[in-house]
């Protein structure tokens, strides 16, 4: 296949991400990440969002962990201001995501691909869902429009899972409330719960991969499905899934970013995994 026209060199990619602060410094603060280290520590289920830790993870732990992997300051009296993301993780990140992608298209393995950050990165992983399916893999589909009840900072609520260009996300279930549209924005490990449940109940077939984040990459990791991932500094668990075997690649980035900066990364992992249309 044909090299892509974009922003494909790993030299501007560097520069792309630290320009739109997709790693350097990034919009997420010091203080977000130590809070969620703390409740990563104390097992909230918010934090852990699906991952459940085999080793006796503390605060300090998390931090250490972000630090090596993201390359975070690990300083203890580092408690407040911007964090920071070194590019030169994000970039080795995503080289071993696109060489898991080309290993899916050779085999023409199943993939299901979701996010809990439709708004963001729905557009990454649509044209991921695009590529793989041309090089003739399966992107998988379960559970189409059933409901997920989920907890949230306002109660209990209800939502559908649904598939855009073959990525999975959840939407509020009232049609009544305005703007649900692409999605709902989750950590929720129960959807992912629910596809793959869909699946084995039908028989299959189950995911050889699935390509996410938030609660769809540690949710499955968790059931020992293959897991690639993106994730920013002040979500540990996907890293600490990492750490203890079940999450394959994990790249850290800001993952609240304009949807349009991730274009460039999606240019650049399909062609690195010669994937590119």
């Amino acid at each position: 296949m044909g090299q892509d026209r974009g922003v494909v060199s790993a030299g501007e990619i560097r520069g792309h991400l630290v320009a739109a602060r997709l790693a350097g410094v990034v919009a997420t603060t010091r203080e977000e990440s130590l809070r969620s280290y703390r409740l990563f520590a104390a097992r909230d289920p918010r934090v852990l969002i699906g991952i459940e830790p085999v080793w006796p993870w503390g605060q300090r732990d998390v931090a250490e962990l972000m630090a090596e992997r993201c390359g975070s300051p690990a300083e203890p009296w580092r408690t407040e201001g911007p964090e920071v993301i070194d590019p030169e993780r994000t970039l080795a990140a995503l080289d071993a995501y696109a060489e898991r992608l080309a290993a899916a298209a050779r085999r023409r393995d199943a993939v299901l691909l979701g996010t809990g950050h439709p708004h963001r990165l729905l557009g990454f992983y649509a044209a991921l869902a695009d590529a793989l399916s041309a090089a003739g893999c399966t992107v998988l589909t379960p559970a189409q429009g059933r409901c997920v009840d989920i907890t949230t900072r306002f109660g209990l609520r209800t939502y559908n899972l649904g598939y855009v260009r073959g990525v999975a996300l959840v939407r509020d279930g009232d049609p009544q409330r305005p703007g649900c549209e692409p999605g709902a924005h989750t950590h929720s490990p129960l959807p992912v719960r629910t596809a793959l449940d869909a699946a084995a109940e039908a028989g299959g077939p189950l995911p050889d991969l699935v390509i996410g984040d938030h609660g769809w990459a540690c949710g499955a990791g968790q059931l020992g499905f293959e897991v690639i991932a993106l994730a920013d500094v002040n979500d540990p668990a996907p890293f600490v899934g990492q750490a203890e075997g079940c999450v394959s690649v994990v790249v850290p980035l800001e993952d609240g970013a304009r949807s349009d900066y991730y274009l460039p990364l999606t240019r650049y992992v399909l062609n690195r995994a010669c994937l590119s249309q």
